[in-house]
């Protein structure tokens, strides 16, 4: 089953306001997805040169200090750590692959949940609502935030196999719906060099959407091959470093509602998550019509 939502602020005076807003909206998809919930905030960006990475780790009493004294030894740059429950923030070199190798030699138990200049993933098992206050979202800040809850139905109750999923600087994915053809993709994903760490057929689509930018094409072309070479029913959410889009495929059998006023663009599976939004009243309001791809961006 499982629930979208999405929210992009048109005004950058009202980005203190995302994560109350936005948390109301996930909380909302609870009765989708009670399983696990997780999110993708975009805020501020990270200085030249460097990028956010968002580590997890299982263990709450995980002493991040070890993994920074390692990094910073391996590669002479101390990184900036902010703990967040499970999730720590780090400020890196951008150097990702790099220190994704060193990580999986090291502390093969840390997974990497994002890295770009502004994206930070942070996803756990449990109902929405604790997964909004163990993070404290409401006092998050930001331009614009995707999210996701859970109701798994093809693979475990984990956190690696909960969205959303990233496999870009920047870019994530959340997925309402079934790929048909994700197992044979990912073997032909992986022989062109990209990685997948979960049984999620979710992360197939971010990794397929990943590949086809590397070879340099749009958000919104790799999205329309997408509807080709992806298989199956769904509707795509994607996280970008300016903005985000949906698509839904051609049958368009799962559902998804979206708001436009002055001050912001929302998404969700169903009409509840958008109802608390201030001006949800005076809303241009429509179903995402099949096959057909909607982006917003400040630029």
């Amino acid at each position: 089953m499982c629930g979208i939502v999405g929210l992009f602020l048109k005004k950058s005076a009202l980005e203190p306001e995302l994560g109350a807003w936005f948390s109301e909206m996930l909380i909302c998809m609870s009765s989708r997805g009670p399983d696990s919930a997780g999110f993708a905030i975009y805020g501020e960006p990270a200085p030249v040169g460097k990028v956010k990475l968002v580590l997890q780790h299982s263990d709450l009493s995980f002493d991040w200090s070890l993994v920074a004294v390692a990094l910073e030894k391996e590669f002479q740059v101390r990184p900036i750590v902010e703990v967040n429950s499970s999730h720590a923030r780090f400020l890196v070199k951008d150097d990702v692959r790099s220190i994704r190798e060193f990580l999986r030699r090291n502390f093969p138990k840390v997974r990497i949940m994002s890295s770009g200049r502004r994206i930070e993933i942070m996803k756990e098992t449990g109902l929405p609502e604790s997964v909004v206050e163990r993070f404290s979202v409401r006092k998050i800040s930001g331009s614009h935030a995707i999210g996701h809850t859970r109701m798994a139905t093809e693979s475990a109750v984990t956190t690696e196999g909960s969205h959303p999923f990233s496999t870009g600087v920047d870019l994530c994915l959340v997925h309402n719906g079934s790929l048909s053809n994700h197992n044979r993709l990912r073997q032909k994903l992986s022989r062109e060099g990209v990685e997948f760490y979960t049984e999620n057929d979710t992360e197939v689509a971010a990794g397929y959407l990943s590949w086809k930018l590397a070879q340099g094409v749009t958000l919104k072309q790799a999205l329309e091959a997408g509807l080709t070479d992806l298989d199956g029913f769904y509707t795509f959410t994607v996280g970008t470093e300016d903005g985000f889009a949906v698509l839904r495929d051609p049958i368009a059998c799962k559902p998804a509602v979206l708001a436009e006023t002055a001050d912001y663009v929302a998404m969700a599976s169903e009409y509840r998550s958008l109802a608390n939004l201030p001006g949800i009243e005076a809303a241009h309001l429509w179903e995402p019509e099949p096959a057909v791809i909607y982006n917003w961006s400040r630029n």
